[in-house]
This record gives structure tokens, sequence and C-alpha cells, in this order.
């Protein structure tokens, strides 16, 4: 297929190269020059505008916005839907909010542009690994686009999974969960460094991925970081940011008296770490920085 892509961050550029690897086409677009030229060097052609992209794709066009979500990624979708044609495609990848994606396919549907919102998972090991994506949208539009989630996904890597609207519901889902899982991991991991027992955290993290009930990607991730940050992560300061879907989450749950205390305890933790961290916040910032690169501040 040949894809326009908008947004060449940490996981728009990966997406490119990998799309590329696979023998599509990618026309990008970004608003940074340094991650146009990079894509350059890997084959895809640049655009200098959003518009020259749209010229550059041949009907019916089909689009992925990889952007922030909120103000970047509106004001871009609306750019689209006056430059695009009926039959053409948007596809917002980023961790947009579920209702402003059904506000935004409604937004498309009245110039007849077939809208899909894609939650994407897999951070900066998703180039390597491949992602996990959950479409929603009309079929026949994720019919369209199969070719595209097949060579960005590892196998059983990706479902259709409802209307407009559910993919980035169940990203935001996911993401809710990630949340409670790394509080747990950094807890934990916190209890064990202020024992009386000198524990190598980093052999437990190693020994927990061989039959234990815990073992996960995030405790090779965890071992990881040890290896890179150090037995007591002293680099890393105990200072954790948050995406928003976590706080959408509760919303969410709030509003239909859905009781969620362990994901509603991981965010409101984020929000205390930015005062009183903790090792635990040192835990959970080294995993964010292991499995999405995700910045952190140096201690």
């Amino acid at each position: 297929m040949q894809l326009g892509l908008i947004g060449l961050g940490r996981m728009g550029g990966h997406m490119a190269r990998r799309l590329i690897d696979a023998g599509h086409a990618v026309v990008a677009y970004d608003a940074d020059p340094a991650h146009l030229e990079e894509a350059r060097t890997i084959g895809a052609v640049v655009a200098g505008s959003p518009a020259d992209l749209v010229k550059a794709l041949p009907a019916p066009r089909a689009v992925w916005i990889m952007l922030p979500h909120g103000t970047p990624t509106v004001q871009t979708i609306e750019t689209l839907t006056g430059l695009l044609s009926a039959g053409d495609l948007i596809i917002d990848g980023g961790n947009s909010h579920y209702l402003g994606s059904i506000a935004a396919a409604a937004q498309c549907s009245r110039r007849g542009i077939d809208f899909i919102d894609a939650g994407v998972s897999g951070g900066v090991w998703g180039l390597a690994e491949g992602y996990c994506i959950m479409a929603g949208g009309p079929p026949a539009a994720v019919s369209r686009l199969a070719p595209v989630l097949t060579a960005l996904t590892q196998p059983g890597g990706f479902a259709h999974v409802g209307p407009v609207g559910a993919g980035h519901f169940v990203k935001m889902i996911h993401n809710a969960i990630e949340y409670g899982m790394l509080q747990a991991l950094g807890e934990g991991f916190e209890c064990l460094e202020r024992s009386e027992f000198g524990i190598d955290l980093r052999k437990v993290a190693a020994l927990w991925q061989h039959g234990s009930v815990v073992r996960s990607w995030l405790l090779e991730l965890m071992d990881k970081a040890f290896a890179e940050d150090g037995a007591r992560l002293e680099h890393i300061a105990p200072v954790l940011e948050d995406s928003g879907t976590g706080r959408w989450t509760i919303e969410y749950a709030v509003g239909r008296a859905i009781p969620i205390p362990a994901i509603t305890d991981s965010v409101y933790a984020r929000f205390s770490s930015r005062d009183i961290g903790g090792f635990s916040a040192r835990v959970i910032a080294a995993l964010r920085k292991q499995f999405g690169g995700h910045a952190v501040k140096r201690a």
C-alpha cells in the first residue's frame, strides 16, 4: 500500500521504518526537519506540508496520524478533512480520547471520509517486536487497511475491536491496567529495597522470570533497567508524568459507578511522586523509559 504518515516521533518514525521494510510506500510529514531527514534516509517520500502529502498520494488515500492527543491531533484532522476527498481514510494512532475520536469520525463522515481510531501499544520496541493495535471503525475501512496492520503488528497483534471509538477506548483501558501493574511492581521492589536483607534487586527481577506467577515482559525490562541505571536506580529522579489515559479511565468508571481502586491509586501515586516520590517511583520511571522511551529526570 501507499500510506501517508504524519508524526515521526518515537513511535511514528519506527512505524515508517517497519512499513518500508515490509515493502509499503510511505509519504511522511513532520514539523521537525530532523525527523523528515531521517525518514528520507530510510526510503520514505517526504512532504513539506500536509497538503503536499495529500497531493503525493494516489486516490483513494489513507493518512495515518501519529501525534500527541489534543490540539495537535484535532488540528491535523481538521486540516486533512479540508484536503481529502470522499472515499479517503484517516487513521488516528495516537492516545486520543475515545469520545474525541467519535466526534472526529462524524466530522470526517460529512465529507465522505472514513475514520479509524487505532490504539497502538508497543512503545519503542514496536520496530523490532511488532506493535499491538486495537482498531475501531467501519469493517470495510479496517479491511482495506489490513496490509498495513499486518506489517506493523506481530502475529496475533491486531484486532478490530468495534465501531469508531472502540479502538481508543480499549487502548485507554489498556493503559490504565498498565498504570496498576507498574505501581504494583514499584511498590513491591520498594519493599525489597528497604528490607534489612540486602537483597539483590536485579537478581530477583531475573529470578521471577522463570516459573513465577508474576513473570512478565515488565520484569524483563526491570532486569534491564537495573543493569543500565544501577542497582538502586540512583540516577533516576522519583518523578512520574501521566499521559492522561489513566485520568480518563477514572472519569469513565466514576460516571458508571465502577470501582477501580488499584488503577485510581496508581494515578494518584503519580501525582504524589512530584512532591514526595520514593523508590517505587524510580522503578516506574525506569520501566517507562525502557518500554516507551519516556524521558526521565536525572537525580
